[in-house]
């Protein structure tokens, strides 16, 4: 059977988690997951942009079940007690990592630990998550979903300057960390499989998906008029979140897989291949050891 977005199965006693669940692409997984009964569990760093966004679901899904998570993926130091807050929910079926910088500006900046700003929230910020959510993960069989981008076919996956600490532009910076999910992604699911664990790592890709073309919500999105030649190759949030929904829930989904936008950057979701890049055994190795030096944290499966 065709899977059909706008027709989810019922989630009603099911619990997601969502990195960025108040606004964009995030917010609406929140919106979608919410109206068709599930609880989903919002996670950000500012706690008055959370607000907004529960409430803003609530208006639309009147009998929605949420609640919020404070977490900075460019701190470290604030993963820890939002694993301990995950854990405290009563399961959690899939985590979402959908946050991430998406243009970390003209010159290159750092987080808190001096992680290059775009590799170490996208990243980095979301290998500490889960490696540090992985319990919660494997008591709930849950799904560990990641967020790929279509820039990765613009540049190429140099994982020796992963930090751009050799050159550095926003776009280049921004496609390396989607390389660095990406390959993570896959390396994630071969070890789960390998550990015998039952949790799933999915990727997932928006497409060309922009706010403009999104349906309005106050305070979350503001759409504008799109230019006419670029219209037919461009969706709103709300289509870019598809997906990464479809990756969390559709019951046939199995790890390793590779969902995004029927044709390319617009479209239903529907399950492709990841480039090859994403797929190599070799760099998902040094990516999952560089991963570890620079969080500081292992990364146990239990088995692996």
């Amino acid at each position: 059977m065709a899977w059909n977005p706008r027709n989810l199965p019922d989630l009603t006693g099911r619990f997601y988690a969502v990195t960025g669940g108040n606004a964009g692409i995030g917010y609406f997984i929140a919106e979608q997951l919410a109206a068709a009964g599930a609880h989903v569990a919002l996670l950000g760093r500012d706690p008055a942009r959370l607000r907004a966004a529960v409430e803003m679901v609530r208006t639309r899904v009147g009998s929605a079940s949420l609640s919020t998570i404070p977490l900075d993926l460019a701190d470290l130091d604030s993963v820890p007690a939002a694993v301990d807050a995950l854990g405290r929910l009563d399961r959690l079926d899939a985590l979402i990592e959908n946050a991430g910088v998406t243009a970390p500006g003209p010159v290159r900046r750092t987080t808190k630990q001096g992680l290059e700003l775009a590799v170490g929230t996208n990243h980095f910020g979301h290998f500490a998550l889960t490696a540090l959510a992985m319990p919660a993960l494997t008591a709930s069989s849950a799904r560990v979903v990641l967020a790929g981008s279509l820039i990765t076919r613009m540049y190429p996956y140099d994982i020796d300057d992963l930090q751009s600490s050799r050159k550095y532009s926003d776009f280049r910076a921004y496609a390396l960390s989607k390389h660095a999910v990406q390959s993570f992604a896959m390396e994630l699911d071969r070890r789960l499989r390998a550990a015998g664990s039952p949790v799933r790592a999915i990727l997932a890709h928006p497409g060309f998906s922009l706010e403009r073309t999104s349906p309005a919500r106050p305070g979350i999105t503001q759409p504008v008029p799109v230019m006419r030649l670029l219209a037919p190759y461009t969706h709103g949030k709300d289509h870019g979140a598809w997906p990464a929904v479809r990756a969390a829930v559709d019951p046939a989904a199995t790890g390793g897989a590779y969902y995004g936008p029927a044709f390319g950057g617009v479209g239903r979701p529907r399950l492709g291949t990841a480039m090859g890049a994403s797929r190599d055994p070799e760099r998902g190795r040094r990516l999952w050891e560089l991963s570890e030096e620079a969080t500081g944290v292992r990364f146990s499966l239990g088995g692996s």
